[in-house]
This record gives structure tokens, sequence and C-alpha cells, in this order.
């Protein structure tokens, strides 16, 4: 990373972002040219792009939770790589570049942001997200009170993760007020579900016992979203909490792990949780 870092200001983008920009534009059109290119680049669609976007995403995730600039400033290259490759793919076919995809999200947020770049005054991040929605409905040509949130929620399941997508449903549908009166019914809800999906264990029905699970789980998302709970982020913390134990407990094994009785390994696993906890303790 350059030790001589550009301020993200007008002024310094055409000695620094525009140049670095430019040059990147420039390495993909190359890697696209049909005389000199890459064989691999030239065979891509916007659709077989598609799984390296959704890993690209995650992976500017994990690096943003990580915290570890490097990988943040490495991981958003990646990820701009894949908007770059859009847009040269969409301007061989005559259908937009990336200067339309630049000045339609400039307007875009300029026309959402009328409290920085109009006359509206704002009183709070509540009547900030009022307005965008509000300007929203406008665009679509539709009244703000008459867009159906069924559709709203549709688009999530359609678009986002499951465990993302249940969390912006259960948010949606409750800002319009189906919501309960207080978390003690959520957590009743939890209890009838998992009382369902025990039932539905005992019988040989797969796609009932996976919809009770379902239910289970929509739940869960429900509960953290009454505790302003990230569910993601929890699931996330606790993948990597296991693969931490699961490592220093094969670490610790001197034999492999199919030869350990379960009642050996507990113990081990046991050891393993014990040993991190103090760790974390002494730091």
């Amino acid at each position: 990373m350059s030790t001589e870092i550009a301020k993200n200001n007008p002024e310094s983008f055409p000695n620094a972002t525009l140049k670095a920009l430019e040059k990147l534009i420039t390495i993909v059109a190359k890697l696209r040219s049909p005389e000199d290119g890459c064989p691999w680049d030239l065979a891509q669609t916007p659709a077989s792009l598609i799984p390296y976007i959704i890993e690209e995403s995650y992976e500017v995730t994990h690096a943003i939770r990580s915290g570890n600039t490097n990988d943040i400033c490495e991981e958003l290259g990646d990820l701009l790589l894949q908007v770059i490759l859009q847009a040269q793919i969409a301007c061989e076919n005559n259908q937009f570049s990336l200067a339309d995809i630049a000045e339609g999200i400039s307007e875009k947020l300029v026309r959402r942001h009328p409290h920085v770049f109009g006359e509206v005054t704002v009183n709070s991040v509540a009547e900030v997200h009022e307005n965008w929605e509000q300007i929203k409905a406008q665009e679509k040509w539709e009244d703000h009170q008459s867009i159906k949130v069924a559709k709203k929620l549709e688009k999530y399941a359609r678009q986002l993760p499951p465990l993302t997508a249940a969390m912006k449903i259960s948010q949606k549908a409750a800002s319009v007020g189906f919501e309960w009166d207080n978390v003690e019914g959520v957590w009743d809800k939890f209890h009838e579900e998992v009382q369902e999906f025990e039932e539905s264990l005992q019988t040989d029905d797969v796609l009932h016992q996976q919809s009770e699970l379902g239910d289970i789980l929509f739940v869960v998302v429900n509960l953290a979203r009454w505790y302003n709970l990230d569910p993601e982020l929890a699931l996330q913390e606790t993948n990597e909490r296991f693969i931490k134990r699961f490592s220093l407990l094969e670490n610790t094994c001197d034999r492999p792990l199919s030869e350990y009785s379960l009642e050996e390994l507990e113990t081990i696993w046991q050891k393993v949780k014990l040993y991190l906890a103090e760790q974390k303790n002494n730091k």
C-alpha cells in the first residue's frame, strides 16, 4: 500500500484516484481484448462472474470485521475489479459504461440526500431513512403509502442471503405493525416452533421437518432483532470460534480423530474451551 495516501477530495482525484482508476480500467480492457487478451477473462459473462461477486463481497466483510487495513484494502480492490469487469463487458455489448454507473449513483445520492444537497432539514437518522424511502417511492412513480410491502419482502428473499433476508423481512414487517406486543411473545413463539419441530421429527416427512426448522431459525432472527443483535455476525463469530477450538483440538491429539471415542474427544474439547477462555481473560 502506498505510504502517501490521497484524501478523498476532488483536488486529489486528478493526481491519484483518477490515474489509478484509469490504469485499472486499461488493464481490464486489455484482459478482455479479442486480439491478445486473457482466454479466461474473454470467456466470462455477467452471469459467470456472479459467484466471484458474492465471494469477494463476503471477503470484504470478513476483512472489515477483522480490522486488518491491508486486508480491507486488498479485498476492496478485488471487489472493485468485479465492478470494472461488469462495466467492461456491458460496454462491449453497447449496454452501459462505467461512466453510466458512476453518473447514475452520483445522481441518486444527490437526489436522495436533499438534507445535504438541498434545503430539507432533518433532525434524526430515522427522518433521513423515511425521506430516503419516500424519494425511492417517488422515483418509481408510486405513492409511498401504497407500495405493497410483500413486493419488498419478495425482493429481499430473492436477492439476499437467507439469514440477511430474514432480518430484512422481519424489520420491514415490524415497521408496518406486524409485530409482537413484547419480547415475551417472541419467546413464546420460539418455544412453540421448537415443539413443532420436535414433533415433525417423529414423522418421515422431510419437507415438513425442514419447514419447521426454518420456522425456528426465523423466530431466532426475530429474537436477535428485539435484542438489537446481528444474527449474521453472531453466526460468523461462532463459526470462527468453532474452527479455532477444533484446530487446537486437532493439534492436541496425537493420532487421527477417528481413533478417539466421542467421550475422549468431548473431554479434550472441554479442555480446549477452558484453555482458550483463560487465554482470552489474560489478555
